[in-house]
């Protein structure tokens, strides 16, 4: 289980998905297990495990689909 501020973030039941377009190496996957959801890059899959509450991920997500985190 990894130790987390915000909470315990159980590895152990993490589902990892990602885009069913994505067939890349490294990817981005996430899992959501009770209240809270982790982010990690699927060609690290033991490595570090971003987590965030649920108002955290519904920011993140609002804040992409209006586009704040376009490069250009």
């Amino acid at each position: 289980m990894a130790q987390h501020p915000k909470g315990d973030f159980d590895l152990s039941r993490a589902v990892w998905q990602r885009a069913e377009s994505d067939t890349s190496d490294s990817a981005v996957e996430v899992a959501f297990v009770d209240d809270l959801i982790g982010m990690r890059n699927s060609a690290e899959p033991d490595g570090p495990v971003l987590v965030f509450t649920q108002a955290e991920w519904d920011a993140f997500v609002a804040g992409a689909q209006d586009g704040e985190f376009d490069l250009a």
